[in-house]
């Protein structure tokens, strides 16, 4: 009962903040795909409780950090914690002490109804790559943080020479279950929230503990916005325990003040 009441005060306060705006923004947001999926099913709660409206060009972190420094401008940037503390460094975005919202590992898909091979111990996983007849995961060449260090395991797994013949890349913005779910990678692999979104497959499960990367996700205002109100506004909706919800759902896992509710 208590935990059901602190929810119902947690909305409630956002819901009270949002009267304070005098008039709704249209938010310019760019947000790295690893919260796509999450993001997407947030989008109309929080325009229904803020009056708000948001306007979202999805792009891998790595990508959207390089378009930011050529000049790319948003209102609220949704990055990688990493992403985010560059673009702070170097004056483009602005970070408060609940920027970070959520976190998620790597995880292994394959074509719905497939076998699913054992992937519970790294030397399970090391071997289940190996028998792949093709696998997928992002190329590390764009960027990506599931890619880069996909590809640096593997070659302390010793075996990249190995899989480099069987390996298809998605696209730079892509997702590499959509070659799962197409029948062109008998495994795929990258961030589970990313993976978890694509029909037609199935989840293996998350990559062994001991060699499983952590992504964690923050959000920071764009420096020069005049939305900061708004932008603020969304970054508060994404530590309430409406928000922890659709992220655990999505194969995230909350972080700051969402986290404990």
């Amino acid at each position: 009962m208590t935990r059901t009441f602190g929810r119902i005060a947690a909305v409630a306060a956002f819901m009270a903040a949002q009267l304070s705006f005098a008039t709704a923004a249209e938010v310019k947001v760019l947000s790295t795909i690893g919260v796509q999926a999450a993001l997407e099913e947030l989008t109309p709660k929080f325009e229904k409780a803020s009056g708000h409206k948001l306007n979202i060009t999805w792009a891998t972190a790595a990508v959207l950090v390089k378009r930011i420094q050529a000049g790319e401008t948003a209102d609220l940037m949704v990055l990688t914690k990493q992403g985010l503390d560059a673009m702070v460094k170097e004056g483009k975005a602005t970070e408060g002490a609940d920027a970070v919202f959520a976190s998620s590992g790597m995880a292994v898909v394959v074509k719905k109804g497939a076998p699913k091979p054992d992937i519970s111990t790294s030397d399970a996983f090391k071997a289940a790559l190996l028998k792949a007849k093709s696998i997928s995961y992002s190329n590390p060449e764009h960027g990506g943080a599931s890619g880069v260090y996909f590809a640096k395991l593997i070659e302390r797994m010793g075996i990249a020479d190995q899989l480099k013949a069987k390996t298809v890349y998605p696209p730079a913005s892509g997702n590499a279950g959509n070659f799962a779910a197409s029948g062109e990678a008998e495994l795929a692999i990258q961030q589970e929230p990313e993976v978890l979104a694509v029909s037609g497959v199935d989840m293996v499960g998350p990559l062994p503990a001991d060699i499983n990367n952590i992504t964690t996700y923050a959000a920071g205002p764009g420096a020069g916005t005049k939305e900061t109100d708004a932008a603020n506004a969304l970054i508060r909706f994404l530590h309430t325990p409406e928000a922890a919800a659709v992220f655990k759902a999505r194969g995230l896992k909350p972080e700051g003040a969402a986290k404990a509710s």
